[in-house]
Parts: structure tokens; sequence; C-alpha cells
């Protein structure tokens, strides 16, 4: 019988798993997506909704609350400016659990856990590293030219 035994153990023991979706948690505030294992995504899912919830209270015990939880100032620092104020008007399901299929070695099920909202975001980073991939190409095909001219003249001369 299962009676009063809620919660995944994630095949860890409680410390390991307690450290683990502190950290889960505070990589889903600063980062907006994460990838993980679907077990993860699930078992993180109320954390992260609690830190929400915090924020959106925003008073000084919800922060020192969420300062005892996070691991950086900075998650929390977002939590509070960023993205607590976004849901505002919403009474929960703040996050989003997307299915991206399974992992090489092990065949372990992945997932995205996501934050709802944070598509422009998420878009703006995407095109800033786009931009940066073409420019590093086309700086690797400038010098790539420049060296084949100087070989084309090295075996000219």
């Amino acid at each position: 019988m299962r009676h009063r035994n809620a919660g995944n153990k994630l095949g860890r023991n409680t410390s390991h798993r307690r450290a683990l979706l502190r950290n889960l948690t505070t990589s889903v505030i600063i980062e907006d997506r994460v990838e993980t294992t679907v077990a993860k995504a699930k078992a993180v899912r109320p954390q992260v909704e609690k830190m929400i919830t915090l924020g959106k209270k925003g008073d000084l015990h919800s922060r020192r609350q969420a300062l005892s939880y996070l691991m950086t100032d900075k998650a929390v620092t977002r939590l509070f400016e960023t993205v607590a104020p976004r849901y505002g008007d919403r009474q929960g399901g703040y996050l989003r659990i997307v299915r991206t299929g399974f992992r090489k070695g092990d065949g372990g099920e992945k997932a995205f856990i996501e934050l709802l909202g944070a598509e422009k975001q998420l878009d703006a980073k995407r095109q800033k590293r786009d931009d940066l991939k073409a420019k590093k190409r086309a700086e690797l095909e400038k010098q790539l030219e420049e060296s084949k001219k100087q070989e084309g003249g090295e075996a000219a001369a």
C-alpha cells in the first residue's frame, strides 16, 4: 500500500533530491526554459509555482522565503522583478512541460519545462545566438578565402 507516500523520490536520497529540485527551480527562473527528464520536470513544477506565488505577493517575508529556497540572489531578483509581474492576473498554471523525445544514452524521456509568456525573451535569445553564429561563420569564410589567396600566390611564385 502506498498510503501517504506522495511525491517522487527520483532515485535519490532526501538531501540530494532537495538540492536537485532547488537547482532546477533556480535554473527555470533564471533561464525561462530548461531541458530535463519528464519525471524531474513533473517534480519541479510545484516548487516553481510556489516561488512564483511568493513573487506575486511581493512582501519582505515572501522575498526572504524565496531567498532561503533559491540558490542565487540573481534568481530572487529576477523572480520578483521580471517573472512574477508577468502573471499578475493568473491564478496558477505558470509552466508548460513539452516532451521532446528520448535521450540517446539510456532512453530517458526528455522534456522542456518552460514559463508561459516567455516566448519573446526566448526568441530574442535565439536571434542573438543566430546572429553570433552567422558573424563567426562569415569571419571563418573570410579567413579561408585569404589563406587560399596566399597559397595561390605562393604557388605562382
